[in-house]
């Protein structure tokens, strides 16, 4: 059973968390009480979400009405691209936590390594050099204040990883990236459990919502409809049953009950060893490409410059 693992801080991440992301309008509070009832420890939320205020409701109302208590969650937020400077961080943080309901966050993580105008979209206008020393340096007070229990990243390659670690004061404590036995994140991962810095996916199970070119969705891989036929499983229990084997925590996304109780259902089985290689024959493929920060005014000229090479 992996039902959490350690950080470099100490502190434990529950290995299967709840996503919150959508491209539609969503009813998440009802979903997120929800999945604290099905047994979801971990809420993963983003200011970029625009859903946290909803996402506080509830949470208020889990505590209120005794199914969890706030220790027992673990509550992750991003600090979205237009607040990296280090005077909006602090604020970025509290405007998160007055939105949540919360005193203090789990994990905070840089959402993207790049930088817009405060308060603009992102347009080639607003687009701004970051700074990402100088916002980890920020990140580290608010470590450091304990209003972030860990601080970590999303979206970095091996190479930013490496650029950070060698300013950090506090190392980054989780990386969370697109990762699936669609898009494996091999080099990724090896220099992650090299650096102890745990590797979190995102957008687990290949949904369709996370990809502009109509890829499709993970049940019509055959690797996947043989190993689901062989052990009695759905295609999302297997791709999230074979990211907690890799090491990882897996951040499903579902306002379905069914679903949510469905994807939480990855403890008391295991994918046998025979079986996991056979992960290798899958076609690799990044479905989150970052298109939007790719541009003549951008700092990334293109998706190979934004992924240094991992694309």
């Amino acid at each position: 059973m992996v039902r959490e693992f350690i950080l470099n801080t100490g502190a434990k991440i529950p290995s299967v968390g709840m996503g919150t992301y959508s491209r539609r309008t969503e009813n998440f509070c009802d979903a997120v009480i929800a999945g604290v009832k099905a047994g979801y420890r971990h809420i993963d939320c983003a200011k970029m979400y625009n859903n946290q205020k909803e996402i506080g409701i509830a949470l208020k109302k889990s505590f209120e009405d005794g199914t969890v208590k706030r220790e027992d969650l673990f509550i992750t937020s991003k600090l979205w691209c237009s607040d990296l400077t280090p005077e909006d961080a602090p604020l970025a943080l509290d405007s998160t936590l007055q939105d949540l309901q919360l005193d203090y966050i789990d994990l905070y993580l840089i959402h993207w390594p790049f930088r817009v105008k405060k308060g603009s979209s992102l347009k080639p206008e607003n687009f701004l050099q970051p700074d990402i020393p100088a916002t980890w340096r920020a990140m580290e007070k608010l470590y450091d204040s304990g209003k972030a229990r860990a601080i970590g990243v999303s979206n970095f390659s091996c190479k930013k990883l490496e650029d950070l670690l060698s300013v950090a004061r506090v190392p980054p404590a989780v990386n969370q990236v697109e990762c699936h036995p669609s898009w494996q994140q091999v080099k990724l991962h090896d220099f992650c459990k090299l650096n102890n810095i745990h590797l979190s996916a995102y957008a687990p199970l290949c949904r369709q919502e996370y990809c502009s070119s109509g890829r499709e969705l993970m049940q019509y891989n055959p690797v996947i409809k043989m190993i689901c036929e062989k052990l009695e499983k759905t295609p999302a229990q297997i791709s999230l049953r074979w990211g907690l084997q890799m090491g990882h925590s897996v951040i499903p996304k579902s306002t379905n009950e069914n679903r949510i109780k469905e994807n939480f259902d990855v403890f008391d089985w295991s994918i046998p060893h025979d079986l996991m290689a056979e992960f290798s024959q899958i076609e690799q493929v990044r479905l989150v490409k970052g298109e939007g920060f790719v541009h003549p005014q951008s700092i990334y000229m293109s998706l190979d410059d934004l992924w240094d090479g991992e694309i």
